[in-house]
Order: C-alpha cells, then structure tokens, then sequence
C-alpha cells in the first residue's frame, strides 16, 4: 500500500502549530486542541498523546528549524508525519476563507489541510543525514557571516575596526575549515554517499560544496524523473495562460537552498562544462535573456545530475 493511500485511509488529521516556545496541536474531525512545549518534554508529551489516536495523518509546519526536533521526534515514534511549505498552507487557508491568523487558527488550517489534501507522509531521515543537513546549514550560515564582516571591512577606515573584523574573519575561516572537514569525514564514512558525491564530482562545475549540499538538502535526487525533480527545486517552468492570454513561463517555490549552490554551479559549468555551455550559447543566440538562460542551465544541470545518479553513472561529455 503507497504512503498515499495510507494517507486517504486515515481516520483523523492533525495539525501541529510551531512556535519557538510551544506546540499548538488540533484533531479532526473531534475538533480537540493540545498545547504542549517546544522542549524534549513537550514533544514527548506530544508522542504520547498521537500514540492514543487511531490512524492519525499529521501535518507539521516549517518554521525556520523550530519544527525539527518535534518532527523528527515523531518521526523516531513512527508515526505518519508530513513537513509541509507554510505558503502552500497559507494559500490554501485563503482559498478556504480562513484569513485572521493565530496559533490555533493555523493548527486547525493544518488539521484540514491534511483532511482535504491528504499529502504523502515526509520520509524518515537517518541520524547521519540529520547531521550531514546541520552541517551544511551551519557552513552557509558562517559563509553568510564572513562575507558580512569582510564587507564591514572594505566600508571603514577606523583602523581599531579593521583589526577587529579582521580577527572575526580569521576566527570565522577556522570555524568554516573545521565544519568542512567534518563533513568530508562524514561524507567518506558512508560508502554510498562517497559514491555519489564521486558522480556528482565528476561533473564540470560542480564541487565538493554543490555536492555535499545536493546530498544534505535534495535527498531525493535520481529517485524522480526530470520534471519532478526540476519542480521541487523550483526550476520548473509554469504556463501562465487564460483564454487568448499567453504570458511568460515562469519558474515558482522549491527549494532555495539547493538553488542557491546550482546557481554557482551553473555559473561555473557555463564557462568550463562543454554540454552546459553549449546550452547556453544556443539560447543567447536565440536573444535570450541573462536570466532565462541561467534558470534554463540550472535546470539542464539538475537533470543532468538527476539522470548521472539515477544511473549511477559519472559525468560523460555527451550528456544531454
């Protein structure tokens, strides 16, 4: 039976609100609300208390990392948990009229989305994958860090500043080699990550960071086909279409994240990739835009990487 159909079975549906402090929990249909805390505790409590409801579909929020131990806590219970977008929620609250906005109002909207909409059940992540994910935020957070203070740096003059940021700097590029060696560790201590990343690698333009952060934050890459995969991440083009009205496609959500390094990649694979940047030369020479063919080489190369592991198979100069 599909995680699916599981999902279409069950008997009722909750709606776990996050806040940093706090868990707001509604039921359907018995309309019941739970509030616990957002603590080891709490989130035991909230176990125990899903544990007593028979075939529970349960949908949490993303808010910002604060849904990750309540969610991995239900997860390790083996309990039928789904991660879902808070804009798709969002707009799903308006399109049922819900527009005033509190904790309960939003655990309730959780509840009937998981009723009516009856989203696939958030897979498992293993304790190294949770790890491989912590370390990978945390190097984008010291990047975003170093780049803050280094920009500090180039707008003073005061030499006692200079010298402070300067040793920000130097104190943030350790930091930065220790989280990035840890990651190669733990990138080599599982024979099937090295071997993907070894594909991933293989690829002109991408790099060790693309791949480890491919591996953390787009774990399902080769178990989608192409369009799945370019409409997760958030490369896939939309018709935009009414009666005579034709506008432009347009790329919409996904993952911002994993665009973010593909868009680097692209940028390198343009210049020393042969498949990429031929792609891009027949789209500039069609009149193009800048835009329109970087979001285009992005989704070339996520596809490309997608088939490569798929396959399981490195990088070859005709891929297309």
């Amino acid at each position: 039976m599909s995680e699916q159909t599981k999902s279409a079975e069950a008997n009722c549906f909750v709606g776990v609100d996050v806040a940093k402090d706090k868990l707001d929990v509604c039921v359907l249909p018995s309309g019941e609300y739970h509030e616990f805390t957002n603590d080891p505790e709490g989130q035991a409590a909230l176990v125990d208390c899903l544990r007593q409801l028979p075939a529970a579909a349960i949908v949490i929020e993303s808010t910002g990392g604060y849904e990750r131990p309540a969610l991995f806590a239900m997860q390790d219970a083996d309990l039928q948990v789904t991660l879902v977008n808070p804009r798709q929620v969002r707009d799903f609250a308006k399109g049922i009229g819900q527009l005033a906005k509190t904790d309960r109002l939003d655990a309730a909207v959780l509840a009937e989305f998981a009723r009516l909409v009856a989203p696939p059940p958030t897979d498992k992540t293993s304790e190294k994958q949770r790890e491989l994910d912590a370390l990978v935020t945390r190097r984008r957070q010291l990047l975003e860090t170093r780049v803050a203070e280094q920009n500090r740096l180039q707008q003073t003059r005061d030499k006692f500043i200079q010298k402070t940021l300067q040793r920000v700097v130097k104190t943030l590029d350790r930091e930065l080699e220790a989280v990035e060696k840890r990651i190669a560790r733990l990138l080599e201590s599982d024979d099937e990550w090295k071997a993907k990343l070894d594909i991933l690698t293989s690829t002109p333009g991408v790099g060790q960071t693309t791949g480890a952060t491919l591996l953390a934050e787009l774990p399902e890459l080769g178990t989608l086909n192409r369009q799945q995969i370019a409409a997760l991440v958030g490369v896939a083009p939309y018709a935009k279409e009414s009666g005579n009205m034709k506008g432009k496609r347009a790329t919409w959500g996904g993952r911002r994240k994993v665009r973010s390094v593909l868009y680097m990649a692209a940028l390198t694979a343009r210049r020393c990739n042969p498949t990429i940047k031929a792609f891009a030369a027949r789209l500039a020479a069609a009149g193009k835009s800048f835009k329109a063919i970087q979001v285009a080489c992005i989704r070339k190369l996520l596809v490309i990487l997608n088939t490569m592991i798929k396959n399981n198979t490195p990088w070859k100069t005709k891929n297309t």
